[in-house]
């Protein structure tokens, strides 16, 4: 069983959020994946306390190592994401909540791009204070098309860790 858990902030102000792309993201892998040997979870915490809505479920570290966790990342430009297993929070708030909640950083990880590009395709990272205003805002509606194209190579992504393991799934998609 693999639990997939989809970070954001609940509530409908936050919805279309840059922060909550990790639940709009699983929201299209519920919507069109395979959902067999899989538990989906829409933590109804704030970003930073999403480890509090793990801790019940993953009680081992066995179990750790088939959660999934899909949240935001300003350190890829928007259209893009990344697998990875046992890395740090990267100073990622929901992830440092999630790590501290369950006691381990091993488990997979699908960090999903979110910061903006400029016309040649570099990253255009917000830093200081226009991070929280960046990551709190609404994608744009030319954004939310990008976004739903990524979630959809997500979707085939969580679909081959899910029946062909991390390593391939990696191999495919990293």
């Amino acid at each position: 069983m693999y639990y997939i858990v989809g970070l954001g902030n609940p509530g409908e102000e936050y919805k279309l959020s840059r922060h909550s792309t990790g639940r709009l993201a699983l929201a299209d892998f519920v919507k069109n994946g395979e959902k067999k040997k899989v538990k989906v979870i829409f933590p109804e915490t704030f970003m930073n306390d999403s480890g509090k809505a793990l801790r019940p479920i993953i009680k081992s570290k066995k179990m750790a190592e088939r959660l999934i966790v899909v949240h935001d990342d300003l350190d890829l430009g928007l259209g893009k994401f990344k697998i990875s297993f046992g890395s740090s929070s990267a100073g990622h708030k929901g992830v440092e909540s999630v790590i501290k909640n369950i006691k381990t950083k091993d488990f997979i990880r699908i960090r999903v791009g979110i910061s903006p590009l400029t016309p040649s395709g570099k990253i255009k990272k917000p830093e200081g204070k226009k991070v929280v205003e960046h990551i709190l805002n609404n994608f744009k509606p030319k954004e939310l098309e990008i976004l739903k194209k990524t979630s959809k190579k997500i979707t085939l992504a969580l679909e081959s860790i899910i029946g062909e393991g991390l390593s391939k799934a990696m191999s495919l998609y990293n």
